[in-house]
């Protein structure tokens, strides 16, 4: 077999890099928010760090609820822009909107009203509970704002406009950095407020994002802009449909989201210090990890909308090779990332505000997982990418719930509260617990072909001719 049916011929690859590309600078942009806040921040010294990562925890598991549904309106919007069914597009845009809102506004009265019990679930530490609720009392508002952003990015890309989601994104992460430098230090005449400001600072670019994103909107007349009367235009047999497959991925995201929190309050309780160097590690992880975020995305639109028009060989040729382009992918940006290692935690090492301890363990947690980026993508790019996109919203939430809840969270429990060993080794049991078993079921599943689950006619009839086919 040649070589271009594994890692695909110049068309595969203009096309993959003008959907990829756009969609994983958009990532970077917004995973520099915390890259920001974190450098900021880690100026004001271990415990405040520790208080503003942890914090950020709240608002992470509502922001991977709301990927959860934008994963699932994905399944929708890119099958449904293969066959040009823009009303059909819209109506799940109304259907996410209701849903994200809803979602956020959950997240944000929990932490406006209970700041307090949300800190005490990683560390009892009272200064940093403290330091903690200052920000979770601020930041949550910014809730909303993301929960729109991402809804409506979501259509965007899966559309294929790619690039207004981007240039939104360098406006509002040039916002942030300019606000957390004022507020924090009190700068450009702005009062010094420390860590508080960090989180104001974050308020007012997350809310930058959907103005913006609907301004362009109005004068490019994207998908975005029509009637509000098709935003509404759904009735009990539409939601049927959508939550049918919809809720497996809500859930999936959820409940996976929710056992990362479990994690996080296992390394949180092996102390402070540890859970600092896990935050430094976690804000350049997330930079690298956009990338696959853009491959994610590129398969789900060329894998989708070809499903979607029924031509179920052609979406299964790309998804093949976005499945041998995932490893490779993962051992060049891993290599790269334990490479400038050193460099990349000095960032935060400026004066003598972090201890030994969490500049340590940054560096030796970044050389474990940028290794073990190899096999963690794998998953992430089969369930997110390619199962979501063919319509099967069901198999990625049993391994991903699966290999998390039963493999890894036991392991990394038994670790650290059963041998109580050290910290790389709770964070490796729970990582390779996690990753190993779930990469195995993914390509074993890939293999079955049946991910391949259409929601058109066109979609219906062109795996029937297919199945014929084979």
């Amino acid at each position: 077999m040649k070589l271009s049916n594994y890692l695909g011929d110049r068309p595969f690859w203009r096309v993959t890099l003008s959907l990829a590309l756009p969609v994983a600078i958009q990532n970077v942009l917004t995973s520099s928010f915390q890259l920001v806040d974190t450098m900021m921040v880690s100026r004001l010294g271990d415990v405040t760090l520790s208080a503003v990562g942890m914090a950020a925890q709240w608002g992470w598991l509502g922001f991977v609820l709301i990927f959860g549904l934008c994963s699932g309106m994905s399944v929708f919007v890119s099958q449904y822009w293969g066959v040009k069914d823009y009303k059909g597009i819209r109506r799940v845009l109304g259907i996410g909107l209701l849903g994200g809102l809803a979602f956020s506004m959950v997240f944000l009265l929990v932490a406006l009203c209970a700041p307090g019990w949300v800190l005490r679930l990683f560390n009892k530490d009272e200064a940093v509970i403290a330091a903690g609720c200052q920000y979770l009392r601020i930041v949550c508002f910014s809730y909303p704002a993301v929960a729109l952003t991402n809804i409506l990015s979501v259509v965007l890309r899966n559309t294929e406009r790619v690039k207004l989601p981007m240039y939104v994104s360098i406006c509002t992460t040039i916002a942030n950095a300019f606000a957390d430098y004022g507020l924090i230090f009190g700068k450009f005449g702005l009062p010094a407020m420390g860590v508080r400001g960090a989180a104001l600072a974050t308020c007012i670019s997350a809310w930058l994002g959907p103005v913006l994103i609907l301004v362009f909107s109005a004068f490019e007349k994207n998908m975005l802009i029509g009637p509000v009367k098709e935003l509404l235009a759904f009735g009990p047999k539409n939601l049927k449909l959508f939550f049918g497959r919809a809720t497996p991925v809500i859930l999936n995201e959820f409940l996976w989201a929710l056992g990362i929190l479990v994690l996080n309050i296992i390394y949180s309780n092996q102390g402070y210090e540890y859970y600092a160097g896990m935050t430094i590690f976690r804000t350049f992880s997330d930079l690298s990890f956009a990338f696959f975020v853009g491959l994610g995305n590129a398969c789900v639109i060329m894998v989708g909308k070809s499903i979607g028009q029924g031509k179920i060989a052609r979406g299964v040729a790309d998804a093949t090779r976005f499945s041998v382009l995932t490893p490779l992918a993962g051992l060049l940006i891993g290599g790269l990332t334990i490479l400038f290692r050193r460099p990349l935690i000095s960032i935060f090492a400026t004066g003598d505000s972090l201890s030994q301890l969490t500049l340590h363990t940054a560096l030796v947690v970044t050389v474990f997982c940028s290794l073990e980026q190899l096999l963690r993508n794998i998953p992430y790019v089969q369930v997110v990418g390619v199962f979501r996109s063919g319509g099967d919203t069901l198999h990625g939430m049993l391994y991903d719930l699966g290999s998390l809840w039963l493999v890894g969270i036991p392991a990394a429990l038994i670790a650290a509260y059963v041998f109580h060993a050290p910290f790389l080794v709770v964070v490796a049991a729970a990582y390779l617990g996690e990753d190993l078993p779930k990469a195995l079921l993914c390509l074993r599943h890939f293999a079955s072909m049946r991910w391949v689950m259409p929601v058109t006619a066109e979609g219906i009839e062109g795996l029937r001719k297919y199945k014929e086919e084979a």
